[in-house]
Protein backbone atom coordinates (compact mmCIF):
# COMPACT_ATOMS: atom_id res chain seq x y z
CA UNK A 1 0.00 0.00 0.00
CA UNK A 2 1.56 3.69 -0.94
CA UNK A 3 1.35 5.41 2.05
CA UNK A 4 3.62 8.93 0.54
CA UNK A 5 3.83 10.42 -2.69
CA UNK A 6 7.40 11.83 -3.52
CA UNK A 7 7.27 14.23 -6.44
CA UNK A 8 10.69 15.92 -7.90
CA UNK A 9 9.82 19.56 -9.40
CA UNK A 10 11.73 20.69 -12.91
CA UNK A 11 9.88 18.91 -15.71
CA UNK A 12 7.63 17.25 -13.44
CA UNK A 13 5.49 19.66 -11.83
CA UNK A 14 5.80 22.68 -14.23
CA UNK A 15 8.33 22.94 -17.55
CA UNK A 16 11.40 24.08 -16.82
CA UNK A 17 12.79 23.38 -20.00
CA UNK A 18 9.42 26.55 -21.32
CA UNK A 19 10.27 28.66 -18.18
CA UNK A 20 14.11 28.57 -18.62
CA UNK A 21 13.68 29.57 -22.11
CA UNK A 22 11.82 32.76 -21.39
CA UNK A 23 14.74 33.68 -18.90
CA UNK A 24 17.66 33.01 -21.43
CA UNK A 25 15.57 35.73 -23.65
CA UNK A 26 15.52 38.02 -21.03
CA UNK A 27 19.18 37.69 -20.44
CA UNK A 28 20.10 37.91 -23.81
CA UNK A 29 18.50 41.09 -24.10
CA UNK A 30 20.26 42.38 -20.77
CA UNK A 31 23.79 41.33 -22.47
CA UNK A 32 22.95 43.54 -25.45
CA UNK A 33 21.79 46.14 -23.73
CA UNK A 34 23.88 46.44 -20.42
CA UNK A 35 27.00 44.56 -21.04
CA UNK A 36 27.30 45.16 -25.28
CA UNK A 37 27.45 41.72 -25.73
CA UNK A 38 26.07 39.99 -28.23
CA UNK A 39 23.81 36.81 -27.70
CA UNK A 40 25.61 33.89 -29.30
CA UNK A 41 28.69 35.62 -27.77
CA UNK A 42 27.13 35.43 -24.01
CA UNK A 43 25.67 32.07 -24.77
CA UNK A 44 29.20 30.78 -25.78
CA UNK A 45 30.76 32.18 -22.94
CA UNK A 46 28.49 31.10 -20.21
CA UNK A 47 28.31 27.79 -21.41
CA UNK A 48 32.18 27.35 -21.81
CA UNK A 49 32.32 28.81 -17.62
CA UNK A 50 29.63 26.11 -16.94
CA UNK A 51 31.53 23.65 -18.09
CA UNK A 52 35.05 24.46 -16.44
CA UNK A 53 32.33 24.72 -13.22
CA UNK A 54 31.18 21.25 -13.73
CA UNK A 55 35.11 19.94 -14.22
CA UNK A 56 36.18 21.70 -10.73
CA UNK A 57 33.38 20.56 -8.90
CA UNK A 58 32.09 17.33 -10.56
CA UNK A 59 28.61 16.67 -11.02
CA UNK A 60 27.59 15.51 -7.42
CA UNK A 61 27.39 18.90 -5.82
CA UNK A 62 24.29 21.09 -5.80
CA UNK A 63 26.69 24.39 -6.51
CA UNK A 64 26.28 23.47 -9.94
CA UNK A 65 23.14 25.08 -10.24
CA UNK A 66 24.22 28.22 -8.24
CA UNK A 67 23.60 30.92 -11.29
CA UNK A 68 25.23 33.34 -9.49
CA UNK A 69 28.79 31.88 -9.49
CA UNK A 70 28.12 30.95 -13.53
CA UNK A 71 26.97 34.60 -14.15
CA UNK A 72 30.59 35.50 -11.58
CA UNK A 73 32.65 33.66 -14.30
CA UNK A 74 31.23 34.66 -17.05
CA UNK A 75 31.17 38.39 -16.71
CA UNK A 76 35.32 37.57 -15.84
CA UNK A 77 35.72 36.30 -19.17
CA UNK A 78 33.70 38.99 -21.12
CA UNK A 79 36.00 41.45 -18.88
CA UNK A 80 32.79 43.35 -17.29
CA UNK A 81 32.33 44.07 -13.83
CA UNK A 82 30.80 41.95 -11.98
CA UNK A 83 29.14 44.48 -9.50
CA UNK A 84 26.11 45.20 -10.45
CA UNK A 85 25.93 42.81 -13.26
CA UNK A 86 26.21 39.16 -11.69
CA UNK A 87 23.15 40.16 -8.86
CA UNK A 88 21.09 41.55 -11.84
CA UNK A 89 21.68 38.98 -14.31
CA UNK A 90 20.79 36.53 -11.19
CA UNK A 91 17.48 38.48 -10.32
CA UNK A 92 16.62 38.69 -14.17
CA UNK A 93 16.69 35.07 -14.61
CA UNK A 94 15.13 34.04 -11.42
CA UNK A 95 12.42 36.32 -11.16
CA UNK A 96 11.60 35.19 -15.09
CA UNK A 97 11.75 31.61 -14.09
CA UNK A 98 9.76 31.93 -11.37
CA UNK A 99 6.61 33.95 -13.23
CA UNK A 100 6.81 31.59 -16.33
CA UNK A 101 6.57 28.28 -14.19
CA UNK A 102 2.91 27.03 -15.01
CA UNK A 103 1.80 23.86 -12.77
CA UNK A 104 1.43 20.96 -14.91
CA UNK A 105 -2.42 20.29 -16.23
CA UNK A 106 -4.39 18.16 -13.08
CA UNK A 107 -1.39 18.30 -10.23
CA UNK A 108 -3.20 20.95 -7.70
CA UNK A 109 -5.78 18.38 -7.97
CA UNK A 110 -4.00 15.22 -7.43
CA UNK A 111 -2.27 16.91 -5.13
CA UNK A 112 -5.31 18.16 -2.54
CA UNK A 113 -6.93 14.51 -3.50
CA UNK A 114 -3.90 13.24 -2.16
CA UNK A 115 -4.22 14.72 0.82
CA UNK A 116 -7.59 14.50 1.33
CA UNK A 117 -6.72 10.51 1.59
CA UNK A 118 -4.14 10.66 4.02
CA UNK A 119 -1.04 9.89 1.64
CA UNK A 120 1.88 12.06 2.46
CA UNK A 121 3.35 14.27 -0.37
CA UNK A 122 7.25 14.99 -0.22
CA UNK A 123 9.75 16.45 -2.80
CA UNK A 124 12.71 15.03 -3.92
CA UNK A 125 14.82 17.63 -6.29
CA UNK A 126 18.30 18.52 -7.33
CA UNK A 127 19.05 22.00 -6.72
CA UNK A 128 19.36 24.47 -3.90
CA UNK A 129 15.97 24.80 -0.93
CA UNK A 130 15.35 28.31 -1.26
CA UNK A 131 14.50 28.78 -5.27
CA UNK A 132 12.69 25.50 -5.20
CA UNK A 133 10.57 26.61 -2.47
CA UNK A 134 9.54 29.70 -4.54
CA UNK A 135 8.81 27.38 -7.35
CA UNK A 136 6.06 25.45 -5.22
CA UNK A 137 4.83 28.75 -3.66
CA UNK A 138 4.40 29.99 -7.27
CA UNK A 139 2.54 26.87 -8.45
CA UNK A 140 0.34 27.08 -5.66
CA UNK A 141 1.66 23.83 -4.56
CA UNK A 142 3.67 24.41 -1.31
CA UNK A 143 0.38 24.26 0.90
CA UNK A 144 0.47 20.40 -0.09
CA UNK A 145 3.88 18.96 0.44
CA UNK A 146 4.75 17.19 3.94
CA UNK A 147 8.63 17.74 3.64
CA UNK A 148 11.17 18.44 0.49
CA UNK A 149 14.76 17.22 0.09
CA UNK A 150 17.21 19.06 -1.83
CA UNK A 151 20.80 17.95 -3.21
CA UNK A 152 21.93 20.88 -1.13
CA UNK A 153 20.55 19.24 1.71
CA UNK A 154 21.60 15.55 0.75
CA UNK A 155 24.99 16.69 -0.04
CA UNK A 156 24.43 14.42 -3.31
CA UNK A 157 22.95 14.82 -6.62
CA UNK A 158 20.15 12.14 -8.35
CA UNK A 159 20.50 9.69 -8.96
CA UNK A 160 22.52 8.95 -5.38
CA UNK A 161 20.61 7.09 -2.79
CA UNK A 162 21.46 8.96 -0.04
CA UNK A 163 18.68 11.29 -1.87
CA UNK A 164 15.91 8.74 -1.94
CA UNK A 165 16.73 7.15 1.43
CA UNK A 166 16.24 10.81 3.21
CA UNK A 167 12.95 11.52 1.48
CA UNK A 168 11.89 7.66 2.76
CA UNK A 169 13.18 8.65 6.35
CA UNK A 170 11.35 12.01 6.23
CA UNK A 171 7.91 10.43 5.14
CA UNK A 172 8.81 7.64 7.62
CA UNK A 173 7.62 4.75 5.60
CA UNK A 174 9.42 1.56 4.26
CA UNK A 175 10.38 2.22 0.17
CA UNK A 176 7.95 -0.23 -0.91
CA UNK A 177 5.33 2.16 0.35
CA UNK A 178 6.57 4.98 -1.54
CA UNK A 179 5.88 6.41 -4.81
CA UNK A 180 8.46 8.45 -6.91
CA UNK A 181 6.96 10.28 -9.56
CA UNK A 182 9.61 12.42 -11.91
CA UNK A 183 10.44 12.86 -15.55
CA UNK A 184 14.59 11.82 -15.57
CA UNK A 185 15.04 7.92 -16.42
CA UNK A 186 18.38 8.30 -14.93
CA UNK A 187 18.38 10.73 -12.24
CA UNK A 188 14.30 10.00 -11.34
CA UNK A 189 13.35 6.26 -12.15
CA UNK A 190 16.69 4.76 -11.60
CA UNK A 191 17.69 6.16 -8.99
CA UNK A 192 14.68 5.63 -6.36
CA UNK A 193 13.95 2.03 -8.04
CA UNK A 194 17.69 1.26 -6.61
CA UNK A 195 16.07 2.04 -3.13
CA UNK A 196 13.40 0.41 -3.59
CA UNK A 197 10.58 2.47 -4.20
CA UNK A 198 7.98 2.46 -6.75
CA UNK A 199 8.26 4.58 -9.65
CA UNK A 200 5.85 6.51 -12.12
CA UNK A 201 7.81 8.47 -15.19
CA UNK A 202 6.07 12.12 -15.67
CA UNK A 203 5.51 12.18 -19.37
CA UNK A 204 8.71 9.07 -19.93
CA UNK A 205 6.86 7.75 -22.81
CA UNK A 206 7.22 11.25 -24.88
CA UNK A 207 10.75 11.98 -24.05
CA UNK A 208 12.47 8.41 -23.81
CA UNK A 209 12.77 5.37 -25.71
CA UNK A 210 14.32 4.06 -22.29
CA UNK A 211 11.49 4.21 -20.38
CA UNK A 212 8.97 1.04 -20.10
CA UNK A 213 5.08 2.29 -21.76
CA UNK A 214 3.77 0.26 -17.70
CA UNK A 215 5.43 3.34 -15.53
CA UNK A 216 4.65 6.02 -17.89
CA UNK A 217 2.28 8.64 -16.78
CA UNK A 218 1.43 10.86 -19.28
CA UNK A 219 -0.98 13.32 -17.24
CA UNK A 220 -1.98 13.72 -13.92
CA UNK A 221 -5.27 13.12 -14.33
CA UNK A 222 -5.06 9.33 -15.53
CA UNK A 223 -6.63 8.28 -12.36
CA UNK A 224 -5.81 4.74 -13.61
CA UNK A 225 -2.15 4.52 -13.08
CA UNK A 226 -2.43 5.55 -9.52
CA UNK A 227 -5.07 3.09 -9.48
CA UNK A 228 -2.61 0.29 -9.89
CA UNK A 229 -1.14 1.58 -6.88
CA UNK A 230 -4.00 1.53 -4.84
CA UNK A 231 -4.37 5.16 -3.97
CA UNK A 232 -7.60 5.92 -5.84
CA UNK A 233 -9.85 2.60 -5.59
Amino acid sequence: MIKAVIFDIDDTLYSFKKAHKVAMENLDQYAEACLKVQKDVFRGVLLKTQEEILERLGCNNSAIHNRLIRFQNALAVLDRPIHPHAREMCRIYWDTLIRFAVPEPGIQKLMRELKDKGIYIGIGTDMTAYFQVKKLEKLGLAQYVDSMVTSEEAGVEKPEPELFRLCIDKAGCLPEECLFIGDNPKKDIAGARGVGMHVLCYQGCSRSTEVEPEICLESYEDREMFERFGIFE
